[in-house]
């Protein structure tokens, strides 16, 4: 045989394989879905629930291409993570156009007994004015837009993270010049409430309000700034999205924030309204605070929390899980956890969070979590996707970690995801 028709057959096969990696999650259980369709309607997500795979994912895609370049080991990594449910992101379009892409996505969902996962991500002023800056043109045309997407959604089950970083960097914190009345702030919490219960009236969709990560907003500050955003109305919170921060440590930053919302609204009376008193990552009373090494709390050493940890333990004791809400965690960059630059490197902020160099990716998605208040990990942020032309401070265009421009946010890096494959803790494997 030829050596040309050779490689037309490997090339045909392995395509084969690579859309056979990316279908098998979700047309696993085709065959039942008669039988599943007369369960009753849930919407929270429970460990039995399963996650939509899009067998087009850019993943998938990147698989042909590399083995089309001959590059099989590359291949081979990405048809394996094709095989895992990723995030769907909507972050624009006119009312009329997401009702329409978010009704086809739910769709396909249905089709094969999955449950899509989709991040809204179009709140006006998001991201202040850095990498993924924009959002729609006021509060009313952002309302008109969730109103569309959760029409989009209908009865379908579905799992909404609502707007990252939007409730986290609010524009009370995007500078002293940018919301000198509040008003903005006001609008913006006012805003991601109307989000929350508007998803949250579809019957079978389960909805998580960003909170951003373990290493950002302080336990009390982050609990307060959910509830005024309504977080009672959802099924809980969203951490780490887009972020590197490992999942234990988040894992016990959402729990920290779910104690002190019971605690400042169910806990005692003399402490309602006031999750300012929790103890956080960065402090606790319930430690000496002497000066003495390991007894105070340091954000960067996670063996100092058990102060927080008592804290918690002293005044909130243990509420029962149902009472407490529930969160999600992003895990699809944190492998190896957060990465830190070379001591002395950079002179400003090396912004860790954007494109850090050298991860991999994380804990595979799934519902059952064994931690009582995980509802899931999933892979949020599309493994891949750049976060924006990153500088690190320096004044310049070029990252200097990578020696380029990294692409715009949200534009597809072939070299970067084919890294967080490679780094995969635990090792990816296919999804059967």
């Amino acid at each position: 045989m030829k050596p040309r028709s050779l490689r037309r057959r490997a090339t045909a096969a392995i395509a084969a394989v690579a859309a056979f990696a990316a279908l098998t999650a979700t047309q696993a259980q085709a065959q039942t879905q008669t039988q599943t369709q007369a369960a009753p309607a849930q919407d929270v997500v429970t460990p039995a629930t399963k996650f939509y795979v899009d067998p087009h994912s850019k993943a998938a895609g990147q698989a042909l291409v590399d083995f089309r370049n001959g590059d099989f080991a590359n291949a081979a990594n990405m048809a394996r993570l094709a095989s895992w449910p990723q995030a769907d992101w909507f972050t624009e379009g006119t009312p009329g156009e997401v009702r329409v892409e978010v009704n086809r996505l739910v769709r396909k969902a249905r089709w094969v007994d999955r449950t899509p996962v989709l991040v809204a991500y179009n709140v006006p002023g998001r991201d202040c004015t850095q990498y993924s800056s924009g959002g729609a043109a006021s509060s009313a045309a952002y309302r008109q837009w969730i109103d569309a997407f959760a029409a989009g959604i209908g009865d379908n089950k579905a799992v909404v993270v609502v707007e990252p970083d939007g409730l986290a960097l609010l524009p009370k914190d995007c500078g002293p010049t940018v919301d000198p009345t509040g008003e903005l702030t006001a609008t913006r919490i006012a805003d991601l409430e109307y989000a929350v219960r508007t998803l949250k009236a579809k019957p079978r969709t389960a909805v998580y309000l960003d909170a951003g990560n373990v290493l950002w907003r302080s336990v009390g500050d982050m609990a307060q700034r959910l509830l005024d955003a309504g977080v009672e109305h959802s099924d809980g919170f969203a951490l780490n999205v887009s972020n590197t921060h490992p999942t234990d440590h988040n894992a016990r930053y959402g729990t920290w924030i779910a104690k002190c919302m019971w605690f400042a609204t169910e806990g005692p009376e003399y402490a309602r309204g006031h999750a300012d008193w929790c103890a956080t990552q960065y402090y606790s009373p319930a430690a000496p605070n002497d000066g003495a090494p390991g007894n105070a709390v340091d954000s960067a050493d996670p063996t100092t929390w058990r102060w927080t940890d008592a804290w918690f333990d002293q005044n909130v004791g243990t509420p029962a899980t149902d009472a407490l809400h529930h969160f999600v965690i992003d895990t699809s960059r944190n492998g190896l956890g957060a990465w830190t630059p070379e001591p002395g490197k950079y002179t400003g902020d090396p912004e860790i969070w954007c494109n850090a160099p050298g991860r991999g990716l994380g804990a595979r998605p799934t519902a059952d979590t064994g931690v009582p208040l995980v509802d899931a990990y999933l892979w949020i942020k599309i493994p891949g996707e750049s976060d924006g032309s990153c500088t690190r401070n320096t004044g310049g265009t070029i990252d200097p970690e990578y020696g380029i421009v990294d692409p715009p946010a949200g534009t597809w890096w072939a070299d970067q995801v084919h890294s967080l494959a490679r780094n995969a803790a635990p090792r990816l494997t296919f999804n059967r």
